[in-house]
This record gives C-alpha cells, structure tokens and sequence, in this order.
C-alpha cells in the first residue's frame, strides 16, 4: 500500500520488448548497465534467456496512466554463475538439508561485477512493493530465494528497511582526486611505487601501439579483434564465454558512445584488448584478452589507459571490475560494494544471518588491512 492505493506489480518477459524512453526515464542515465540498451543487448543477443540459466523476469510498477513507474532488472538463475558474488556454499548448505537452492532470483545485471541502481524508480517509495513482490514471486513459484548484487551505496538502505540480510565485500577502485595528468597521480605515490609503475608502462608499451576507440570509429573488425581475445580469457576462467559474438555487435551499436575499446597493435595487427563502458561519473572496465604474452600488458591496457581516459573525460572514479589485489600496488583503493539476499526458509535464514555477522567482522578488517597497504605516500 502506498497513501491507501494498493500498487500492482506486473511481471515482463524482458526488457527488450518494453519501451525503451520509459525504461530509461526510470533512472538518471547516469549508469550504462541498467539501461534499456545494454540489458536489451544481453536478451537479443542470447546471452540470457534460453538455455542460458538466466531468464529475465523484470518487476514493473505502472503509473495510473500506465507508464513505467518503477522496475527491478530480474533473473530467475537456475545456477550461480556469472554472479561474481559467490553463494556455491550456500547452495551446498541447503542441498545437503534436503532443500532446492535452484532456481533462484537473482536482482542484476548479468556477468556485470559493476555497482549500479537495483531499484529503479524516481520515487524511492516504490522500493518497498517491487521488493515485497520479489519475496511473493519466490513464495509462488518455489523459488529458494531472491539476491540483490552490486546494489549503488546509497540503496542499500532501502534492501536493509525490507528486512533483507545484507552482504559485504571488497573490490579496488581508483579515484580521481582532480588529476590533471597521470604524472600528478604518480606523485601521490610512494618513490617506490612511483618506479615501479613507470617501469611497467614503458615494458609494456615498448613495440606495441595502443589505440582507444570507440563511437562512430567501433567497427566489426575491433569486435572481431576483440572477440578473439575475450573468448581466450573467458574459457580459462569461465569453461565458456558468457557473452555471445552478437552481443557486442549489439552493445557497439546501441551504446557506441559509452564504450571504450583499448587495443594493442603488433604490426598493424591488434593483439590485446579492454572493453570498458563509460557512465556519468565512472569508467567501467570490463572484459580483457589477449593473444601474446608481454609482461605488464594486462596492467597496462585494464588499468592505466583507464586512468588516462578517466582523468582525460574528468570521471571521478575507475571500477575495474572483481576481486584483483594486484590492483592495490596500482593505485586502486579497497572500496565497500554490497548485496542483500531474501530466503524463504526461516531456518536457512537464521543460518545465512549467522554466516553473514561473522563474514562481516572478516571483510572490515581486512579492508582495513588492504588500506593500509596503498601505494600513496603516508603523511
């Protein structure tokens, strides 16, 4: 109930099939996961649905005139892949109970490790029915439970007042404090680190040419290039890609603004790439591969470049993605991300909240720890 008017909850088949300005409208922009472009891609391009194990569900809330007024960007998971927030113990704990951990629903973006809105809305009011329904969608539907990732910082609060258990962990961000150049990040750093850095970009730039690309200059042939490399890394990491070849045709059409494609060229030929999405105030790095093997490359393209192009479009911040303590020796500072998680079961309940309490105290102090092992000069 809202001001005495009950609010009605409608369950899509997807994002693609609705109105585009309308999904949009729901958000400032300012996020290039959540946008109707991106999650449309995913659809079209049969990286969810199907056989995928992600079957887009989204939640609506329609206005009196019947509008988008609200939405959560829904899944339901029939596995845990793809997640980067990792529930397998979880999922072993209640199979061994004699409970289905599977199907699941799952509040995301998926194979996106990036912070972002989970409510979508203007009016925050709504969080409280889209939420509800997601707890009655699991009820109805025997669903196990319902898990909200990568939720923005400022609605976690909206997750904690619905009484869903809350989830810390930690990844490595960089933040730019006004730089106008990279040397003037460097001189935040240590002498030693200072070297360090600078050594590994001239490895890795040593014979290489490193070209940005991206709007109206993205062709087939960079996604060629890049497909090819990512395919690389995601069959060691993944067993597959998740991410089909058609999906970054898609994203390169529909989001040719906000992406950037860091290449490197070996004689003439591209050899190594980062794909990274661009928001209002973030460069989101996202999936890198490469075909040959030179020292710090991977540094080189995932990290500084973004940097450069970060200080270059005055972005406040570079979010390169999950886990990495390499990171930290670059510049990139232990950052808070957090999620929330509904079960139905009030006994796994109870035995996911005792986990989480002692989780916590776990990740707080190591966050602390990581801090204190920045790069930067103290004092």
């Amino acid at each position: 109930m809202s001001g005495g008017r009950q609010i009605a909850v409608h369950m899509a088949p997807g994002v693609a099939g609705l109105p585009a300005a309308e999904w949009d409208g729901l958000t400032d922009g300012g996020n290039p996961f959540v946008s109707h472009a991106f999650l449309s891609a995913l659809e079209d391009s049969g990286s969810v649905g199907g056989r995928s194990g992600w079957e887009p569900v989204p939640l609506l809330i329609r206005a009196e005139a019947g509008a988008l007024a609200a939405a959560l960007p829904a899944y339901v998971k029939t596995h845990s892949q793809g997640e980067y927030v990792f529930d397998h113990g979880w999922a072993d704990a209640w199979h061994r109970a004699g409970g289905n951990y599977y199907p699941k629903l799952q509040i995301a973006v998926p194979f996106t490790p990036a912070t972002g809105p989970r409510v979508l809305s203007r009016d925050p009011n709504m969080a409280a029915p889209l939420l509800a329904a997601a707890e009655t969608l699991c009820r109805q539907h025997g669903l196990s439970s319902a898990h909200a990732t990568f939720i923005a910082p400022e609605q976690v609060p909206l997750f904690e007042e619905a009484g869903w258990l809350l989830r810390s962990d930690i990844q490595f961000h960089w933040e730019n404090r006004g730089y106008a150049e990279f040397d003037e990040f460097l001189a935040t750093l240590s002498s030693a680190r200072r070297k360090n850095l600078r050594k590994e970009r001239a490895a890795a730039q040593a014979g290489v040419e490193i070209r940005h690309v991206s709007g109206a200059d993205l062709k087939e042939e960079h996604w060629d290039a890049f497909w090819r490399f990512y395919q690389d890394t995601g069959s060691r990491k993944w067993g597959r890609p998740y991410l089909t070849r058609d999906a970054f045709t898609l994203i390169g059409e529909r989001l040719a603004d906000r992406v950037l494609l860091v290449l490197a060229y070996l004689d003439g030929e591209p050899v190594a790439g980062a794909l990274n999405l661009m928001g209002q105030d973030a460069l989101y790095g996202r999936y890198w591969g490469s075909v040959i093997d030179k020292p710090f490359l991977h540094f080189e393209l995932c990290y500084y470049q973004a940097i450069d192009a970060a200080i270059a479009r005055g972005l406040a911040r570079v979010e390169a993605g999950a886990q990495g303590q390499h990171k930290l020796a670059r510049g990139y500072e232990p950052v808070r991300t957090w999620s929330a998680h509904f079960m139905v079961d009030p006994g796994f309940r109870a035995a996911v909240a005792q986990f989480l309490e002692q989780e916590r105290a776990g990740v707080a102090a190591e966050q602390v720890s990581l801090g204190d092992r920045t790069p930067f000069r103290k004092g």
